[in-house]
């Protein structure tokens, strides 16, 4: 009876093994899987890992190509392409004069396209620049039998160096470093129709020369410029004898037995003043020996200050020359003087008095003269004018050139 039930326990027995069994079979099973799923993930991580250093590898390849050009375009190799730039300006004046002399003979009643001026200037790299300002005076020159009043001139025409940071060199024709008018003459900035008398007989302005300059800094106060250049050529003889406007050669074929040396040293330590001291010295002012005018020396002083509305010009020049001739025809000390003070309503309108003195070599640039006038800028670059001017002059012989009257003018510069 009991022989049949135990194929039942065997059975039952065999049942219970694969139960017990069975979990490990999975849990290897799922254990293989596992390492199969990580075995991949790891195969990933190390293809990302390899592209991540490809990646860096062509970042730092560009990162250096791109520091290669940058110092190619900084060097001064031929291989460098810097931007090289071409400027023109210029600025003009028209004139309108209704002057009475006491000899109604003298009388003027004028007008005069006085001045057209162009500039050129380029930019070859940043050290190395050039200027020029090529000028056409009273509208007209010809080509005819008679005299025309008109001039075709080249006033500046020189290449400049930047030796240092605040250092430059210059070379070719350049306008002299003196007085207030003679470098910056556009009239749009200045009050008058005319220039000053001053800096136009003692001070020859515009005045050019042809040489080498340099000029700097010393901190931010002080300028300086000197300079090297051709001198002037005055007559000794005639209506123009020692006559300093008389003697600017322009460049012209200029003589250059004798040359001059020219020194300026400037003050702009207080916001809105310019004061400067220039002195010129002239080793032979006729570039002519044994004709009794030897050597000439130029002193000029001025200020030019603006505070707000309130602004003041003055300036002193004086030339000593040395010789038998000048000394003999009293010429041999040449002075003027002006001082200017002018008052700015607003941005487009301002107004202006001026008193100046004059002894020049001849007796009609011997006078005093009073002036006052307005200066309307419907822009800041271009310039309605209005004077009115009474001249004096000191000599009795001279006493028909005294006049009063008026001059209008418009000008402009860009």
């Amino acid at each position: 009876m009991r022989f049949p039930n135990k194929p039942i326990r065997i059975l039952s027995a065999l049942a219970l093994v694969c139960l017990i069994a069975s979990p490990n079979v999975y849990a290897q099973e799922s254990n293989a899987d596992l390492m199969a799923q990580l075995e991949l993930m790891q195969q990933q991580i190390d293809a990302l890992k390899q592209q991540i250093e490809q990646t860096q590898s062509q970042a730092s390849e560009t990162d250096a190509k791109v520091e290669a050009v940058a110092e190619i375009m900084e060097s001064d190799t031929p291989l460098t392409s810097k931007k090289q730039s071409t400027t023109i300006g210029g600025y003009g004046e028209l004139h309108y004069n209704n002057l009475s002399a006491k000899d109604p003979s003298r009388d003027v009643e004028s007008i005069d396209f006085h001045r057209f001026v162009l500039f050129f200037g380029h930019e070859f790299n940043d050290k190395t620049r050039f200027y020029s300002e090529f000028e056409l005076e009273h509208a007209l020159v010809a080509d005819s039998g008679g005299k025309t009043p008109g001039e075709v001139e080249l006033e500046q025409a020189f290449v400049e160096f930047e030796l240092r940071k605040g250092l430059f060199a210059k070379a070719g024709v350049f306008l002299v470093p003196v007085g207030i008018l003679n470098e910056t003459h556009e009239p749009p900035t200045f009050y008058g129709v005319e220039r000053n008398d001053v800096e136009n007989i003692i001070i020859p302005s515009s005045w050019w020369e042809a040489g080498v300059g340099i000029n700097g800094r010393w901190g931010s106060d002080w300028s300086w410029d000197l300079a090297v250049s051709s001198g002037l050529a005055m007559p000794t003889s005639g209506g123009s004898a020692f006559r300093v406007r008389s003697g600017r050669q322009k460049v012209a074929q200029a003589v250059a037995s004798d040359g001059a040396i020219t020194g300026r040293l400037r003050y702009l330590g207080i916001a809105g003043l310019q004061a400067a001291v220039t002195v010129q010295h002239q080793f032979d002012p006729s570039q002519s020996s044994d004709d009794g005018l030897d050597n000439g020396t130029l002193l000029e002083a001025h200020v030019d200050y603006r505070n707000a509305a309130f602004g003041l010009r003055a300036l002193y020049a004086r030339w000593d020359f040395s010789g038998d001739a000048v000394e003999a025809a009293n010429a041999d000390t040449q002075t003027g003087w002006y001082v200017e003070p002018s008052y700015r309503v607003n941005n487009k309108l301002g107004f202006y008095t001026r008193y100046e003195e004059v002894e020049g070599a001849r007796g009609q640039d011997q006078f005093s003269q009073w002036e006052l006038g307005l200066n309307w800028w419907p822009s800041e670059n271009v310039v309605i004018k209005f004077d009115y001017r009474d001249r004096s002059h000191n000599l009795q012989g001279d006493h028909g050139r005294d006049f009063n009257g008026i001059d209008l003018g418009v000008g402009y510069n860009f």
